[in-house]
């Protein structure tokens, strides 16, 4: 599947985001030219810390910072970049953020999500393949712990974020019917939305989100000198279709390889786990301190362990969330690689080389790729 992208010319928005940078640094080492769109990050950043100056230097790396509201912006760098393939990651990610200000939540998942199909829509000369990414929060939330949401179900997110993420699914659906498709029914462009389940991994620095508070809390006690860091879990018994960032990012590229091959397989796909994957918070942050203290053998380390902290009258957000990923599995023959205690293994050996040696993380970037990817 990597293969495909040696020597493609490939657009990604939100290159600098926690996804974005993972998706960049694959696509580098498989050998792709990339153009990447996207805001500064906030630091701290993966992508400050993944070594790319290299990549910039040599060309085969264009970082265009920049906004995804701004149109003319966007279709000047996408004429430049002249893609072969797309990959829309660019968004505002954060339920919690989307009550704050759901206005610019609204700019950006949904009339970012237009720009992006417009300026394909405009300049779609050697456009091979297209692929938008959404949530697995796009669905009327019905709570319900049998079965997980499959694709034909209703989109009515819930809260601001999850709410646009559905406008952008619908946003896709319109132009590709519109402008894209053939008299014989078939589409000129093939064009997918993912829709993928919670990711999580090393390097992500994102307010709000459970492993990036156990890699704050560790920071906290190293800082402190204490031995012990505590991580305070506001929704514990929530269930989330948790998966490692390279699972979803796997699936993408295989989509994006796959419907440039057979035009037929663009279509909205559900990207998560495997049942078993599916775990409350707690369980989560469970497994994490656990990976941690038994790779943690240094002294100098703190231990971790977790504590309910439950808000009162926090905004709402979803108990319960699991996908059906039967369509994508069938359709690509594809399986998840790592299960949710290697996942947190892994990024418990990240977490280790970030706050130990952080100019090793761009190897330690590569070394889990490579093993991820059977190198």
């Amino acid at each position: 599947m990597l293969e495909y992208y040696k020597g493609k010319r490939v657009f990604l928005t939100g290159h600098t985001g926690f996804k974005g940078t993972w998706m960049t640094r694959i696509l580098l080492n498989a050998g792709a030219i990339v153009t990447g769109y996207s805001l500064e990050p906030p630091q701290p950043s993966l992508y400050s810390i993944a070594g790319f100056d290299e990549y910039i230097k040599n060309g085969q790396l264009t970082s265009v910072i920049a906004d995804i509201r701004d149109l003319d912006s966007l279709k000047k760098s996408f004429e430049e970049a002249d893609p072969q393939v797309v990959f829309h990651l660019a968004a505002q990610p954060i339920v919690r953020d989307s009550y704050k200000d759901p206005v610019y939540t609204y700019e950006t998942n949904v009339m970012g999500t237009v720009n992006v199909m417009e300026a394909v829509r405009c300049h779609s000369r050697g456009v091979e393949s297209v692929l938008i990414i959404t949530t697995d929060k796009v669905y009327k939330n019905e709570e319900r712990p049998i079965w997980g949401y499959r694709e034909y179900e209703p989109l009515d997110g819930f809260d601001p974020y999850s709410n646009s993420k559905s406008c952008a699914e619908l946003v896709v659906h319109s132009y590709r019917d519109s402008f894209f498709r053939n008299a014989d029914g078939g589409y000129s462009i093939p064009i997918s939305t993912a829709r993928a389940g919670n990711v999580i991994g090393g390097g992500d620095f994102a307010n709000d989100r459970i492993i990036p508070d156990c890699v704050r809390a560790l920071e906290a006690a190293i800082a402190d000198g204490v031995k012990e860091a505590v991580v305070g879990v506001r929704n514990p018994y929530s269930t989330r279709p948790y998966q490692h960032v390279l699972e979803p990012l796997a699936m993408y590229l295989t989509l994006g390889a796959a419907q440039a091959e057979k035009g037929e397989l663009a279509d909205w796909y559900n990207v998560g786990p495997d049942d078993a994957d599916c775990v409350t918070t707690g369980d989560l942050v469970t497994i994490f301190c656990d990976k941690w203290n038994a790779l943690c053998t240094d002294p100098s380390l703190p231990k971790a362990r977790w504590e309910n902290r439950a808000e009162k009258g926090a905004p709402h957000e979803a108990g319960f969330l699991k996908l059906d990923s039967t369509k994508i599995k069938q359709r690509l023959g594809y399986s998840p690689v790592w299960h949710i205690a290697e996942c947190m293994e892994k990024t418990a050996e990240f977490t280790k080389v970030y706050l130990t040696d952080v100019s090793a993380v761009p190897s330690e970037m590569d070394r889990q790729i490579g093993v991820f990817f059977g190198k």
